[in-house]
């Protein structure tokens, strides 16, 4: 009965009361907050913090690599978009100076094309940047979708004498 008690242990999560088995929070000995000799020096102690933290990080990146990857695609088309627009407008600001220093008279022609350009320039930027947030939206609704999935997949929803069978299974 004893050995029965250490490898379950009770929850109460918001006035909802339930048993569920130990979880191992230290994977491995090196990983403990105290460290298994209490003599070692602090530099010992801090390389050990920074390993763990390194490990941690890194199980972190991988769990999330695909969507680090996808974000990292989105930032680069969008600074990729916004060097072109960016070299497109100082190309024809050189252009219109070079213009309006051979012709004086047409200064409001130039002014109103360089206006012009920029308002373009600012127009695809705007369109470019519509386009990353729809995509983000799009990728948010699929993750949102399979959340409320997994939440209509729990035994909760079926029938109470399938319900009742998983509570009591082993």
């Amino acid at each position: 009965m004893e050995r029965e008690d250490e490898e379950w242990e009770l929850c109460n999560d918001d006035g909802f009361v339930f048993k569920r088995e130990k979880r191992s929070r230290i994977s491995d000995p090196g990983e403990t907050s105290n460290p298994a000799n209490p003599e070692l020096d602090p530099a010992a102690e801090e390389r050990n913090r920074r390993m763990r933290k390194k490990r941690t990080l890194a199980k972190l990146r991988s769990k999330y690599r695909s969507e680090i990857q996808q974000w990292e695609a989105l930032s680069n088309r969008f600074n990729a978009a916004l060097f072109r627009t960016t070299l497109g407008e100082e190309e024809r600001l050189n252009a219109n100076e070079a213009a309006s220093f051979h012709d004086g008279s047409s200064s409001a022609s130039v002014f109103l094309d360089e206006h012009l350009s920029m308002a373009e320039a600012q127009e695809v930027i705007i369109n470019d940047v519509s386009n990353l947030c729809e995509v983000a939206e799009s990728i948010t609704r699929v993750m949102e979708e399979e959340r409320k999935q997994s939440l209509f997949d729990l035994d909760v929803w079926s029938s109470p004498t399938n319900l009742m069978a998983s509570l009591c299974a082993d």
